[in-house]
């Protein structure tokens, strides 16, 4: 049995129901599961580490991610461009997708991740290049449970190219049949409902601009058939306003209500331009926000309603987005800009470093149907975010040790990441994967794909 004792924990987070954060207590960890807090818990040989100067959150949740975009980050053409002149641009990069592309930026959106608390993520992979030959899937399963993060991506699909009226080549989409069959074939392959999984898998069609309201309807009746959940693009800018009222003669959420796509199975990334009836229509039904803060910074796309839309008892949940938008995979750095953003926007009270973190925690958790992690009680998941305070970066902000790690600090590294009990950060390194690796073989990767696409 794999046993770790975290000690004298200087400031435990617990999110659990009661809100509890409790100083000077331990964690005992058995295999994959939190076995019990409490005050001077016996040793007996087991792994111990000193936490007297330490933050102990519950590992962070990433609701809403495109990985392959690790390898696009502040290219020039796109720097200063709107959403859709930025995909665009990028499909004419991304169709140079290869398997090794696949795999090393799937293993380098991970290794951020957990380098900055996160223990479990989504992704949504929407593009499947005709001369792609593996099976994107179990490639990036295999990627994710070599690094060891908790996994639950979506199956995302495109349909619509540009010789139907959509953005992206017609190299890097698929048919419909294509589509369902292998969204099928994923869910009876790799989708894991037990307890503590380490790998779910969920559909995501890419957006309402990149399928037809056939496949939306057919993904739906789909996910339904097997309990797995439903994931979209939506109301992210007013360019995809624009395009439903001009098609369809309807707004992006009437849409989705007409094709079944509301309920606690379906969560939206980004949500920015909800009407109020909309809020509300979201709150009665359940659906869930993946809210995207710094990407809808960067794109300067707006800002969601996110403060009005706890109130009103929307599943809110935080995620970086894809690294071509975000720049980065910074979960703490996600918190901070959440944070920062809803207070500019309306006022100072607008949003909490509590808050955050419960977005961050068991509201993502929520988004994927999880239960089991987001929080630190006993018999859940060991999925546990450590940082430590005991730095200058620090210094004269414990007066409340979580605000610490939102409002203060030079560097959001974790300086330990376990997850389902494997440590896989220890003093801010990685111990399942060569980090050096990663970036020669990411920076080739890179420059190459740029190269075929006459960037560089």
């Amino acid at each position: 049995m794999n046993r770790i004792l975290l000690k004298n924990i200087f400031h435990l987070v617990t999110m659990n129901s009661s809100g509890d954060r409790i100083n000077g207590v331990d964690i005992l960890i058995e295999d994959n599961r939190i076995k019990r807090i409490g005050s001077d818990i016996s040793s007996n040989g087991t792994e111990t580490i000193d936490c007297s100067t330490k933050l102990v959150i519950p590992g962070l949740v990433n609701s809403h991610h495109h990985l392959f975009q690790t390898f696009q980050r502040n290219i020039p053409p796109v720097q200063n461009a709107h959403l859709f002149e930025w995909l665009t641009n990028l499909y004419e990069i991304w169709k140079y997708m290869d398997e090794e592309t696949v795999y090393y930026s799937t293993l380098l959106g991970c290794a951020e991740l957990l380098k900055t608390g996160c223990t479990t993520t989504t992704d949504h992979h929407y593009l499947y290049p005709l001369a792609f030959q593996s099976d994107i899937p179990q490639l990036q399963m295999e990627t994710a449970a070599q690094i060891g993060i908790r996994f639950a991506p979506t199956r995302g699909s495109m349909s619509r190219g540009k010789s139907k009226g959509g953005l992206p080549p017609d190299s890097i989409i698929q048919s419909e049949d294509d589509i369902l069959t292998q969204s099928e074939e994923a869910i009876r392959k790799y989708h894991d409902p037990s307890p503590l999984s380490m790998r779910q898998i969920h559909l995501a069609p890419c957006s309402p601009f990149s399928v037809t309201t056939e496949l939306l309807k057919e993904t739906a009746q789909l996910a339904r058939k097997y309990n797995v959940r439903l994931h979209t693009h939506l109301c992210e800018t007013l360019d995809e306003e624009d395009y439903c009222l001009e098609k369809y003669n309807m707004r992006p959420l009437a849409l989705m209500e007409s094709v079944d796509w509301l309920g606690d199975d379906v969560w939206y990334a980004h949500g920015i331009y909800f009407n109020d009836d909309e809020l509300n229509l979201l709150a009665q039904t359940g659906t869930g926000i993946a809210h995207c803060p710094t990407s809808n910074m960067r794109l300067g796309s707006g800002i969601a309603r996110v403060p009005e839309m706890l109130k009103l008892g929307i599943p809110v949940g935080l995620a970086v987005d894809g690294s071509a938008s975000n720049d980065s995979s910074d979960m703490v750095g996600e918190m901070r800009n959440a944070l920062l953003l809803h207070r500019v926007h309306a006022g100072a009270d607008a949003m909490s470093a509590p808050q955050v973190l419960e977005m961050a925690t068991k509201q993502s958790a929520s988004l994927l149907g999880r239960t089991d992690i987001g929080t630190i009680e006993e018999g859940k998941a060991a999925d546990i975010a450590i940082f430590e305070l005991d730095r200058l970066e620090y210094t004269g902000a414990l007066s409340d040790p979580l605000a610490a790690l939102v409002f203060s600090g030079i560097n959001h590294q974790a300086d330990m990441t376990i997850v389902n009990g494997a440590v896989l950060v220890k003093e801010g390194r990685l111990t399942s994967v060569d980090e050096r690796e990663i970036i020669e073989n990411g920076n080739r990767i890179s420059r190459h794909m740029l190269e075929r696409a006459g960037i560089l």
